[in-house]
């Protein structure tokens, strides 16, 4: 049977607890501001003007994304596909939501909110690093920030290291995208895309 009504789905479950729902804020607390700080990782959701969606994972050194203060980040773009699906949705609607991730810690910190696309001086030298300048910064202005709950990663296991699964029980990137393109080419290896990536990390 198909659930057709928040009526019909709020059936199923209990309401949130007091915790919950009390547990969002407007902006970043020091607790919050500290994870952000610790975050090598997040995933980036945008929505664009046509209601599509895109989700994208970002990453960089530990504190990558700036705080700049309790209403503000600053999350450097790093070179990628050149597709740009999630500027473009920005662009078009400004619509941002962000989950940061800290080895380790089962706990994520979720933020939604609005973001323009920065190529302000300040912003760009703020998001320099020993690598690069990016050429653009997301500008993230959060509207509901919390933390969220550990459940989804311990039941993953994503951080146990007998939960690790080798690289090799997949092809190849160049061995996917061949039959997934229909190309003809060889396909790259791990080790030539690894180099092709290096100066670009």
């Amino acid at each position: 049977m198909e659930i057709r009504s928040v009526e019909a789905l709020r059936t199923l479950y209990a309401a949130p607890g007091e915790r919950a729902l009390r547990k969002q804020m407007t902006a970043l607390d020091r607790h919050c501001r500290r994870f952000v700080e610790l975050s090598p990782f997040l995933v980036m959701a945008t929505v664009g003007a046509n209601g599509a969606m895109d989700v994208s994972p970002r990453g960089g050194a530990p504190g990558f994304v700036r705080v700049l203060d309790d209403s503000t980040l600053l999350l450097p773009d790093a070179p990628g596909n050149h597709r740009l699906d999630s500027l473009t949705n920005l662009v078009e609607t400004g619509r941002i939501a962000l989950l940061f991730f800290v080895p380790g810690v089962d706990e994520t910190l979720r933020v939604q909110g609005r973001a323009t696309l920065s190529t302000a001086p300040d912003d760009l030298a703020r998001c320099a690093d020993e690598r690069r300048t990016p050429k653009v910064v997301v500008r993230v202005t959060p509207e509901e920030v919390y933390l969220h709950c550990a459940k989804a990663l311990m039941r993953s296991r994503l951080w146990d290291p007998e939960a690790k699964v080798e690289r090799n029980v997949l092809p190849t990137l160049g061995e996917m995208l061949r039959d997934q393109t229909g190309s003809t080419a060889p396909p790259e290896s791990q080790q030539a895309m690894l180099e092709r990536y290096a100066p670009e990390l």
